[in-house]
């Protein structure tokens, strides 16, 4: 199978101190950069999502959706960890762009050419996707089910998610239904991807 890493939305706002803070959430960035550093020397793409959202939108509690406001387009709360050494090989892509969008799932990320990532993973024919990041119980969730539901065989990175856990085990249950739908377990030290 023809492999690619998704990263989901390592932010400044879903990290200690961040405006949407998921618990531990920083304690994946060391792990998922050893990731990223074993794609990159096995030379598969990988693709680093971010929220981007506008200052208005139904996404946010102001504007009476369920979030308080985060990884708002422009501010450092969207900016990626400091930590995430992200190589220059990796494409960025973004979601959650418009005032109606929820922007979960990052295979509806927009690419710089404006191409979903769904379409552009179809046109590098990878047809298998590792998936690690935060939030384990939302857009790691919904990327991984996406993803299987588009077609891909799909990995969790088990040891490289953290949840929110906005209600007690969200990140368990999430995890058992990402694992049920299909999705396999991944720890770094069987980490193999192949071009």
């Amino acid at each position: 199978m023809a492999d690619a890493l998704i990263v989901v939305d390592v932010q400044n706002d879903f990290c200690p101190g961040g405006s949407l803070a998921v618990p531990d959430g920083d304690a994946v960035v060391p792990i998922l950069n050893e990731y990223m550093a074993r794609a990159v020397d096995a030379g598969i793409p990988i693709f680093a999502s971010r929220d981007w959202h506008p200052e208005h939108t139904r996404h946010f509690v102001t504007e009476g959706g369920p979030w308080p406001p985060h990884c708002v387009q422009g501010t450092s709360g969207a900016e990626f960890h400091a930590g995430l050494r992200l190589p220059a090989s990796a494409v960025v892509v973004s979601k959650g762009m418009s005032t109606d969008d929820q922007g979960y799932s990052a295979l509806e990320a927009l690419l710089p050419d404006g191409r979903p990532l769904a379409a552009a993973l179809h046109a590098l024919g990878v047809d298998h996707v590792y998936v690690g990041g935060l939030a384990t119980d939302y857009c790691v969730r919904a990327t991984v089910l996406d993803a299987i539901n588009d077609g891909f065989a799909a990995s969790l990175l088990i040891d490289a998610i953290r949840a929110v856990d906005v209600r007690p085990d969200d990140g368990e249950r999430a995890t058992n239904e990402m694992l049920t739908a299909g999705a396999e377990p991944q720890i770094l030290d069987e980490f193999a991807p192949t071009k």
